[in-house]
């Protein structure tokens, strides 16, 4: 009788660390609050006057569809946005637990209707009793008891602190932000708002999708390319080739030898958004040294994070800020 033989499993990957290469990764710390954990920079926790926190996908009661097998399923999450699957009022909870958790139960949450746009708004204390978030993808004060927020699911979500002014910025920034540089407008806002030397600011860039994991075609690239002079230092794959248009193989499809309806695909370069804001942020003055990233990719680990691209229907994480 032969002897069976047991085939091993292959070793789980530790994705604890699986992060996409960034500076001052060690100046980040994942905080356990109860079932919820949330991310937050130090280099903004040791500023006593504030509060801030990335949140993350665990410990949530959102019932987040999620098939196996075929078969219909759920799992709960922290969704903190108000999307098509999810109840307002499980959203409100989740939202009063992330509160929570960051000590922040009393001070006023102030969100946006977030439009891709470089519109940054400012909060003051008459626009505190709004009841519709306006339309824009920033957000700035210095009102004692605010806190700022915007919602991510790949997007880059940046918060400021002006150490000096005491005053705040949260940002989002997906691709048409980044390309519109709207982490420098909102550091030119609050230099306007509040006297903001981007020397004082402290700034910290949270999950997002990363270089790894996020492919665009040739209309991005000629857009970047078109904005920033270093821009293929933020591309991995063929830029100047897709900037200059001269990469697409459907041009005369009759020279490609393939079945009427299976065109080749276009081809991809692989976009750093967290390098593109970082630089942005260097260039507006803030110094290299009080930049900090948390490495985190999105795409990569959707067991922390919530990504569109990955899963499409998803959830929503928030990055806030606020001086208590």
């Amino acid at each position: 009788m032969t002897p069976t033989t047991t085939k091993r499993k292959p070793a789980a990957k530790n994705l604890a660390l699986k992060r996409w290469p960034s500076k001052n990764v060690q100046s980040w710390k994942l905080r356990r609050a109860g079932a919820l954990q949330v991310l937050q920079a130090v280099p903004l926790e040791r500023q006593s006057w504030l509060v801030h926190g990335f949140s993350t996908r665990p410990g949530g009661a959102s019932e987040l569809p999620a098939p196996r097998d075929g078969r219909k399923a759920t799992k709960k999450s922290l969704n903190l946005g108000f999307t098509d699957w999810d109840s307002r009022e499980t959203v409100s909870a989740n939202r009063k637990k992330f509160l929570h958790a960051l000590g922040a139960d009393k001070m006023r949450l102030v969100t946006l209707r977030q439009i891709h746009s470089d519109i940054v708004h400012s909060v003051d204390g008459s626009a505190i009793s709004q009841q519709e978030p306006p339309q824009a993808d920033a957000l700035v004060t210095r009102e004692r008891g605010v806190l700022l927020a915007v919602q991510t699911a790949d997007c880059i979500p940046l918060l400021l602190a002006d150490t000096k002014n005491r005053a705040v910025a949260a940002i989002h920034s997906g691709w048409r932000g980044t390309l519109r540089r709207i982490a420098e407008k909102t550091i030119g806002r609050m230099q306007m708002d509040f006297g903001t030397e981007p020397a004082d600011l402290i700034a910290a860039i949270g999950p997002g999708i990363g270089g790894c994991c996020y492919p665009v075609g040739s209309e991005v690239a000629k857009e970047f390319e078109s904005q920033f002079p270093e821009a293929r230092e933020w591309f991995d794959g063929p830029f100047d080739g897709l900037a200059a248009g001269e990469n697409d193989p459907n041009w005369l499809p009759w020279l490609t030898m393939r079945p009427p309806g299976h065109p080749p695909r276009p081809p991809t370069v692989l976009l750093d958004l967290l390098a593109a804001n970082r630089a942005i942020l260097t260039k507006a003055g803030v110094p290299a040294g009080q930049i900090s990233a948390s490495g985190f990719c999105t795409g990569c680990r959707t067991d922390l994070f919530f990504s569109y691209r990955r899963e499409r229907t998803t959830g929503r994480l928030m990055a806030v800020i606020g001086v208590r």
